[in-house]
């Protein structure tokens, strides 16, 4: 609803930054560190999401030659030829624990998993949170980043004084950011009908077993009109730091 001033007939991960939608952005940096068999939950307007994928073109964001008028140009460079992708309707109306529910039989055999909102983008090196993940031994773990908002955050005592103000930035406030690992037992700690921070998160917080991975690099989320614009000025730019398949990182 934030980004009805953009589109509104697409699903939030199909809004572009540059040409190529968010959600292509994310799936790009995830392969960018070797991980490239994904599931998609889909929800509203799904088909779109389908039909992206079924009519991609790696011409697109690729160099290539066409030769003599061909019509199957020689690509130099390819995207996602080597991706394999899991499209599961997941509902409607589901939330986020709802969602992962409806695709645990598609994880069978798996130790772990990633799991992403696909709106946010990142510079985090994801190897590293993974080490974390593993030398932690917990069941889940997230990446904890800084708020980008320009708001202050303030500090009250006796009922309404003001004993501190400071940017948001500049606080010792944390959020989860939406880049997530797994273990397979994270399931266990579901019902039905239960929101994934709010319930399950509670019972692993009671077990010890959420930890978190500190990020104080870039981190932006794609929740309004004003987040798209700043995210697609800085790709304009040539500044897109969650582009990390183009450095040498």
């Amino acid at each position: 609803m934030r980004l009805r001033e953009y589109a509104d007939n697409i699903p939030k991960p199909m809004v572009e930054i540059g040409y190529r939608p968010i959600l292509w952005h994310v799936m790009k940096y995830y392969a960018h560190y070797g991980h490239k068999d994904f599931i998609l939950c889909l929800g509203y307007r799904g088909d779109v999401i389908k039909n992206y994928f079924l009519n991609y073109s790696e011409c697109i964001s690729n160099d290539f030659v066409l030769s003599k008028g061909s019509r199957n140009p020689k690509l130099l460079h390819r995207d996602i030829d080597d991706w394999t992708i899991t499209f599961a309707d997941t509902g409607l109306n589901s939330n986020i624990g709802q969602r992962m529910l409806a695709v645990g039989k598609y994880l069978e055999g798996e130790d772990f998993f990633l799991a992403n909102y696909a709106d946010g983008l990142t510079d985090l090196h994801l190897p590293s949170m993974i080490d974390h993940f593993m030398a932690r031994d917990k069941t889940a773990i997230f990446a904890a980043v800084k708020p980008r908002h320009s708001f202050h955050v303030v500090s009250l005592k006796n009922g309404d004084q003001v004993d501190d103000i400071q940017h948001l930035t500049h606080s010792c406030i944390w959020i989860n950011g939406g880049f997530f690992a797994f273990k397979k037992e994270i399931f266990e700690y579901f019902e039905n009908g239960e929101e994934l921070v709010e319930e399950p998160f509670r019972r692993l917080i009671e077990k010890g077993e959420l930890i978190s991975y500190k990020h104080d690099g870039f981190w932006a989320s794609m929740d309004t009109f004003k987040d798209k614009q700043q995210l697609a000025e800085l790709y304009q730019k040539g500044n897109a730091p969650w582009q990390v398949w183009n450095s040498t990182r």
